[in-house]
């Protein structure tokens, strides 16, 4: 069976991974992908930030298996540089396109203050992506002061001074849309794992760019910044209790020294531990900041089937958490327990950094038996699914980062693997 849907997925996904392309289009002055095949109710014509950068990670998969090298190349490039058109002076990027409209909930530019998410700490990593196919970052050069602007956009309005991570301004648009510890919260008070990783790796990105392109000092400062940014993610973010990397709640009172209620013993800590088991839990894995001792305690959560491991994959919170539901849900989309094909790729991209090959081979073959099911009973894929009959929850036709089991696939056959930066 797991060869046959084996097959069956790599057939499928070398042939429609073309109906995520599409042309020019409105305010899209460059040629694009999206998540879903023409028509599809949901993500048809849209260009989203980090659905994009995972389309690339496909799309490379597809053109090595095909011998087709450079096939997508302008539909890659052109999503990134229609976000590039978008920026503005401040380095402020939309998270999401579309031909005749912008999605914005409050205004992320300076005459808002910063206030609200901007697109996703991928930008650098898409380029560079790009970048290590290509084999030259010239391509690049015209677009780099954009790119710094965006890192610097994050480090100087994104950051917390006190403990130097990185928050969400609200829980608008955050890509793990009804993560609790982000959903209805206040807004600026949640430093996430999801995101304090994805920009661990834009740094890293950003300087690999820099030196390809010959700016060593400039390149040195950005892996100092990434540095400085794991360190600050190792004393927060992990838990030595529980072995596992929470996000932290950073909306503390400050220390006030005229309090006299307070005075006598102010707080010596920077930020609270939000105790909550989710699949981002694991990004500093996938990100390769953990250590290896900690890569050891993460896995045994991926094994465990009281919280994470499920029949057809790893749970999006664990099912010991009081959210935990696999409801149908859309706007947010329901990260509370279902199945993701994202979240499975980034766990198993993780297990693979570290070694952990056979938890990595599990996770990678309970992929194709969840997609390989559905694709040959209902002739298409969906947005999430339950982990433990893999039903499909809702939106048929969602493509996207569902064919990052291409990927996987390639790996378990030993053959040349496309992957991020």
């Amino acid at each position: 069976m797991l060869e046959r849907w084996t097959r069956l997925l790599e057939e499928h996904i070398h042939t429609a991974c073309e109906q995520m392309t599409r042309e020019p289009a409105g305010q899209l002055a460059h040629p694009y992908t999206v998540a879903s095949k023409p028509g599809s109710p949901y993500y048809s014509d849209e260009l989203w930030d980090w659905d994009s950068w995972s389309t690339s990670i496909v799309l490379g998969q597809v053109e090595v298996d095909t011998g087709r090298q450079g096939r997508f190349a302008r539909y890659e490039q052109g999503s990134l540089l229609n976000f590039l058109d978008h920026s503005d002076e401040d380095g402020v990027v939309p998270v999401q396109l579309a031909p005749e409209k912008t999605l914005m909930r409050g205004d992320p530019a300076r005459s808002g203050a910063f206030a609200e998410n901007m697109h996703k700490p991928v930008l650098a990593q898409h380029a560079a992506l790009l970048t290590q196919r290509q084999g030259s970052a010239e391509w690049a050069r015209p677009y780099m002061s954009k790119i710094a602007r965006f890192v610097d956009r994050y480090l100087e309005s994104h950051v917390h001074p006190e403990t130097g991570l990185a928050y969400w301004q609200s829980d608008f648009a955050i890509g793990v849309d009804n993560d609790p510890s982000v959903y209805y919260r206040p807004n600026k008070s949640t430093a996430a794992v999801y995101l304090n990783s994805l920009l661990y790796r834009e740094l890293l990105a950003h300087g690999y760019l820099l030196e390809e392109l010959h700016d060593l000092p400039g390149a040195n400062r950005r892996r100092h910044q990434a540095q400085d940014l794991a360190d600050a993610m190792t004393e927060h973010l992990w838990d030595e209790r529980d072995g596992a990397f929470y996000s932290v709640d950073i909306a503390l009172r400050p220390v006030d020294a005229a309090d006299w209620l307070h005075s006598g013993a102010p707080r010596t800590w920077a930020s609270l531990l939000l105790r909550i088991d989710s699949w981002s839990s694991f990004l500093p894995m996938w990100a390769g900041l953990a250590s290896a001792a900690q890569a050891d305690r993460m896995a045994a959560s991926v094994r465990d089937p009281r919280t994470f491991s499920a029949t057809f994959g790893i749970r999006s919170l664990s099912r010991l958490e009081k959210m935990y539901n696999l409801r149908a849900s859309n706007n947010p989309s329901n990260w509370l327990g279902p199945v993701w094909g994202m979240s499975n790729y980034m766990v198993f991209r993780g297990l693979v950094k570290y070694g952990l090959n056979e938890d990595a081979q599990e996770l990678a073959e309970k992929t194709i038996r969840l997609f390989g099911r559905d694709l040959e009973a209902s002739g298409a894929l969906h947005e999430f699914y339950h982990p433990d009959n893999g039903e499909p929850i809702m939106t048929k036709g969602f493509q996207n980062w569902n064919f990052l089991v291409l990927n996987m696939i390639a790996w378990l056959q030993g053959r040349v693997v496309v992957a991020e930066f």
